[in-house]
């Protein structure tokens, strides 16, 4: 159960815990980031200034905003405004929060991107580790994505707590914070996680796709035929004794497999006969 009374010291700061921010870098790909988190939590070398960083500090100036917009969207409170909160057993773990929903208990997490080639799912998986790293410390079963996007662009995100991928996550930072006080350099994790699932909520308007004009005619036009089809195979399978290995006649040939599964196949129609044996 998380504890709203652990507080992280701030005379620690964010070397003595791997945060939510630090995932990203752990799952990543791009190991001169991974070394440079490393040498950051050894005390090796100062954090990197983000003063200069223009999306960073369009992401700081908009939180505000992005969190009042989700408020009003959503009907939901957002709470635990930067909350500073360590993990009830893994000490080394931690996370500040942009918020917590008091409604349903989900991280709220409010960030700004760019409107270029923006989509839902690769803000998802872009994401993913932070978010999964946070429901992790403190035991939320979900989390909010608010995006403002720089084309004037509002966008909410449900995750859902992942099992096996915050299994990844845990064994991945855990190795590295042994590195971390071990001063053996860090390496990549480099596994395939999996793909953040996103809970369905849109509703989307597929008339101006011209593909998919062209499938919808041909699920009408096949749709009745596919039901006589399958109905067809089901009387079929009815009609083949159940110590029959095979059955065949009048074009097709049905086998049976050693779990009991009945196929079938198209065959030459010249010398029609049913073989069962």
């Amino acid at each position: 159960m998380f504890d709203s009374t652990k507080q992280l010291a701030d005379s620690s700061g964010r070397r003595a815990f791997v945060g939510g921010s630090d995932a990203r870098i752990i799952m990543g790909v791009d190991e001169d980031k991974l070394v440079r988190l490393w040498r950051e939590k050894r005390g090796e070398v100062e954090p990197q200034d983000l003063s200069q960083e223009l999306i960073v500090q369009l992401g700081s100036i908009t939180e505000d905003l992005n969190r009042t917009w989700y408020e009003r969207n959503s009907g939901h409170t957002v709470e635990a405004i930067q909350q500073k909160v360590r993990h009830p057993i893994h000490k080394w773990m931690g996370a500040t929060l942009d918020g917590r929903v008091q409604q349903t208990g989900a991280v709220f997490e409010a960030k700004f991107m760019l409107p270029w080639n923006f989509s839902e799912e690769a803000a998802a998986e872009k994401y993913v580790a932070q978010l999964q790293h946070n429901m992790w410390v403190i035991a939320a079963r979900s989390a909010v994505l608010s995006i403002i996007t720089g084309g004037g662009k509002w966008v909410e995100i449900t995750i859902h707590a992942d099992p096996l991928y915050q299994h990844l996550l845990l064994t991945a930072e855990r190795k590295f914070w042994r590195c971390v006080q071990s001063g053996e350099p860090p390496v990549l994790f480099n596994i395939e996680t999996p793909r953040p699932r996103l809970e369905a909520i849109r509703v989307m308007d597929m008339s101006s796709s011209n593909h998919w004009a062209e499938l919808a005619a041909t699920y009408l036009r096949t749709r009745e035929a596919h039901g006589e089809h399958e109905l067809a195979k089901t009387e079929l399978k009815k009609l083949i004794p159940e110590d029959a290995k095979e059955a065949a006649g009048h074009g097709i040939k049905a086998k049976r497999s050693k779990s009991g599964a009945i196929s079938f196949e198209a065959q030459p129609t010249e010398g029609d006969h049913a073989a069962i044996q």
